[in-house]
């Protein structure tokens, strides 16, 4: 495995006896898992290559149990590893052997629902799935929606940025958020933003979300709602090449029309994905697109009449359109399904990085050709609309050396989304994954900045050490 992590404090190894003790007494309330088959349970994420036994594990209810907890870790010198559901495909939970993991999965309360204002304050621990379900009685929902919705954390969410498949109309985390409630690492909480659309002052808000717990820990968030359109529908357009399906994103998007999802899906995933759920993909086609447009039942027809015709500029092998609600939840379900469908063919590297609409085309043949070169199949799956990529690399896990090629290969491929004027990271996050690779996208100026901020809210570099910044260039702590 080629990604280190940082040496252990042997003293606060030595004194974890006494931690334990001691917080078990500050917050007697709290969960508290210190022996070795418990804390295995959380030696790893979604990035399940890296694995680490944490010194304890800590699961909180409430955000003042949380304060205490991180004031005493500040005193005492102690790491922490903020945590939700583990669904991080960046090793962005990975605990460290000197750490307690700060777990936020009992804190699932949703505090306030506000319809007047189009907002909900919920606790950190509930799931994008929770809030929306919280709220579907009024007529709203909550827009973000990875595939991993149902298990995914908002907290976790904020850390990353997460967006989803939806997100194309509506945005993505940080356009969802208006306010949070943050823990610093010295134990103050400090409430940023709110109900109201613009916070007066800075806009601190914007820098905690996608900060991947390196400045303070969300314990609650306001989230904006979004009332339900009256009714949804995708179309399914196939195509004979890849180019042809990238090009007809862009034309799509150049007519002006905004659709509230494009989702692209090439052969080896329709493949996959159709012998899983049996969704109604064409096997007959080399890549597949889902468009969804909604609204009224008339703009919902005006639109995918428009889509249609510009695709038919692009030859497609299929259009075929949904009919009704049922289809139309079957064709998600497919998409949905998608990682765990693969993931009973072969383990994958999940890749996440972001390229300008304009290069699809070119980065999705780039893609094959570094695949090739590693001798790796890849099949491709992603948000399509915005230009965020998740290439899946098919490879061995329990070969040593071939999670090594993976990883070199997956490296080759965000760099490539740097040169074509995108980024590292779309919603995954750095974590672990990409922290080395930092230097690619960022100046050493750019990155001596951001580890100031980081210095000025946690001066002794306490919160989820070892992710994001590269190892070496770090301040000493």
């Amino acid at each position: 495995m080629s990604l280190a992590l940082p040496d252990p404090d042997r003293a606060v190894l030595a004194r974890r006896d006494d931690i334990v003790k001691q917080l078990a007494t500050l917050v007697p309330e709290a969960i508290l898992i210190t022996d070795e088959e418990g804390r295995r349970t959380f030696e790893t994420d979604a990035l399940t290559a890296y694995r680490c036994l944490p010194l304890a594990v800590v699961l909180p209810s409430s955000t003042e149990e949380v304060s205490r907890i991180l004031r005493f870790c500040h005193e005492n010198h102690v790491k922490v590893v903020p945590r939700g559901a583990g669904t991080s495909l960046a090793g962005g939970a990975l605990p460290l052997e000197d750490a307690i993991v700060l777990c936020l999965s009992r804190m699932t309360k949703v505090l306030a629902i506000d319809v007047a204002t189009r907002t909900a304050r919920v606790e950190a621990g509930i799931t994008n799935t929770g809030i929306t379900q919280a709220v579907a009685a009024q007529g709203f929902f909550y827009a973000p929606d990875p595939s991993s919705q149902i298990a995914c954390t908002l907290g976790g969410n904020v850390a990353t940025n997460s967006g989803g498949a939806h997100c194309l109309k509506y945005g993505v985390t940080v356009n969802n958020v208006q306010g949070v409630r943050l823990v610093l690492m010295d134990g103050e909480i400090v409430d940023i933003g709110g109900e109201h659309l613009d916070a007066s002052g800075y806009d601190f808000l914007a820098l905690i979300v996608g900060s991947e717990g390196q400045l303070g820990v969300v314990t609650e968030a306001t989230v904006r709602l979004i009332k339900a359109p009256e009714g949804a529908r995708p179309v399914l357009l196939g195509f004979d090449s890849t180019e042809a399906a990238a090009s007809c994103v862009g034309a799509i998007i150049a007519a002006g029309i905004v659709p509230v999802a494009i989702e692209f899906m090439d052969r080896p995933a329709i493949h996959v994905c159709e012998h899983f759920i049996a969704a109604g993909y064409p096997l007959d086609v080399e890549a597949l697109l889902i468009v969804e447009v909604e609204g009224s039942d008339d703009e919902i027809e005006y639109l995918l009449e428009k889509i249609e015709d510009i695709a038919r500029d692009h030859n497609p092998a299929t259009v075929r359109r949904s009919q009704n609600a049922e289809e139309s939840a079957l064709i998600w379900k497919g998409r949905k399904a998608a990682f765990g469908a693969i993931g009973q063919l072969s383990d994958y590297y999940c890749m996440d990085g972001v390229i300008p609409l304009s290069k699809l085309p070119k980065a999705l043949d780039e893609i094959g050709w570094i695949c090739r070169k590693y001798r790796f199949d890849v099949a491709n799956i992603f948000h399509a609309g915005d230009g965020n990529l998740h290439p899946l690399i098919l490879y061995n896990a329990n070969d040593p050396l071939q999670l090594e090629r993976a990883e070199q290969c997956g490296a080759e491929i965000l760099k490539l989304c740097v040169e074509l004027g995108g980024c590292l990271t779309g919603e995954h996050g750095v974590g672990i994954e990409k922290r080395e690779l930092m230097y690619v996208q960022y100046s050493d100026a750019d990155l001596e900045q951001q580890m100031r901020i980081k210095t000025v809210f946690d001066p002794e570099w306490l919160l989820n050490p070892g992710k994001v910044f590269p190892l070496e260039g770090r301040p000493p702590q």
